[in-house]
């Protein structure tokens, strides 16, 4: 697995790779990380990569030709490689995205900076659209990340316990159940006794109750979600 980070700041991103689970991940080839930077194709004497919008308004956008370039230099490269544009026009980021994206070869990561990026490179080089929420960042890293993480923990091997996965929240569109650890009390709070018992099929009926519990209560629109789906499978 391969990612690629096109962006004008490298460092915000690459940090994030240095400790942890994505380290080890990357330090035993399970995936590895690039990153390409679109001032390097600029061809004015200052690399000037973005201008002024065309029929006013706030705000500077990436230019097109060092953008272009930029992506074509890895299309060059990885024919297969599979882009993917950070916009508020884009789908919401889900799960099954994740775990759907974690089976392509190479994911681009176009990150978009100041006002945005020029109509025409979106169209003609994005293979998917996302948002992670409907706010406004500084830039498209902090998203790119965020799909990069969730994208990354569902190839095969960068988990120690691959069973993690079955149990996350999301899952079924429920909510992971609520989970507890020592000491068994806590400040005169103790853990669901259940849980305690040692039989793991009353454990794992228990803690799906609790998920659809938690999920109606935080989440009222995945659980409407749920029992729309039930109402047709029961029909």
């Amino acid at each position: 697995m391969h990612f690629t980070f096109v962006t004008l700041f490298e460092n915000l991103i690459s940090h994030y790779f240095e400790d942890s689970i994505l380290s080890r991940a990357i330090k035993d080839d399970i995936f590895k990380v690039d990153f390409v930077n679109p001032r390097d194709f600029a061809v004015d004497k200052h690399k000037k990569v973005d201008d002024y919008q065309a029929g006013g308004g706030a705000g500077l956008l990436l230019k097109p030709e060092p953008l272009s370039l930029s992506l074509e230099s890895v299309i060059n490269k990885s024919p297969q490689a599979y882009f993917i544009f950070v916009t508020p026009a884009g789908k919401p980021f889900k799960q099954i995205d994740a775990k759907r994206l974690a089976k392509k070869d190479h994911i681009v990561f176009v990150n978009g900076r100041y006002e945005g990026i020029d109509e025409r490179v979106i169209e003609k080089y994005a293979d998917e659209l996302f948002s992670v929420g409907d706010y406004i960042l500084t830039g498209g890293e902090l998203p790119s990340l965020t799909m990069c993480d969730a994208i990354s923990r569902n190839i095969p091997n960068v988990l120690g316990n691959a069973q993690s996965l079955d149990v996350e929240s999301y899952e079924n569109d429920l909510l992971e159940a609520p989970a507890f650890t020592k000491p068994n009390n806590f400040e005169g709070n103790g853990i669901i006794k259940e849980y305690l018992k040692g039989n793991h099929g009353n454990i794992h009926t228990l803690k799906n109750r609790l998920s659809v519990c938690k999920t109606n209560y935080f989440r009222p629109d995945l659980f409407k979600k749920i029992k729309l789906q039930g109402n047709k499978n029961e029909k």
